[in-house]
């Protein structure tokens, strides 16, 4: 199968950067669908130790991919412990 396509790119040259963008895309969407699953603290992969991840967050830590007006290391504390 790869052979095909590779036959394909040779006998149309305009088609190399469709594969690179879809390529491209592509990666970039599983990496950040394996950040979102590893790093958010919605998920809960060990419920039985850690049953609420969200409760043990401080709050300047950040959990975000991208803030723009938000400095996270000068948040004060200003909930409870639970």
């Amino acid at each position: 199968m790869l052979s095909a396509v590779g036959k394909q790119l040779r006998n149309h040259p305009a088609l190399i950067p469709l594969f690179i963008f879809i390529g491209g895309g592509a990666t970039m969407s599983l990496l950040y669908l394996t950040r979102l699953a590893l790093r958010n603290p919605d998920v809960s992969w060990d419920r039985k130790n850690n049953p609420e991840p969200w409760n043990k967050l401080a709050p300047n830590e950040q959990y975000k991919l991208f803030a723009v007006n938000t400095d996270y290391s000068k948040l004060k504390k200003d909930r409870p412990d639970f």
